[in-house]
């Protein structure tokens, strides 16, 4: 099991709105961004994706991602893969994707 904490920053749109941003929104943004022929089938991802959309939900209530092993695998494998380098450039960014890597097993 993996813990992380989940800091949240405001940003900004393209029409200069702010909005709340974590580590949260970006997994959601790199699971949305995939092609629907990159995006994994079959009944072990399935209910993967269901583990993980409780643990978002419940993270943003309380702060805290908690995630079973192979579903943390699952997501630093799609950080590693998919995370747009210009990304790199935000400090926010850069912090929680940190935190998020450097989660210790408990």
């Amino acid at each position: 099991m993996r813990k992380v904490r989940i800091e949240k920053w405001k940003a900004k749109d393209q029409q200069g709105k702010e909005y709340d941003e974590s580590l949260l929104v970006i997994f959601n943004v790199l699971i949305n961004s995939k092609k629907p022929e990159e995006i994994p089938r079959g009944l072990d991802k399935f209910r993967l994706f269901n583990r993980m959309a409780r643990a978002f939900d419940k993270a943003d209530e309380d702060g805290e991602l908690v995630l079973e092993e192979t579903d943390y695998k699952f997501l630093k494998d799609m950080i590693e893969s998919s995370i747009p380098s210009s990304w790199g450039a935000n400090e926010n960014i850069m912090n929680a994707v940190e935190s998020f890597l450097d989660a210790k097993i408990e």
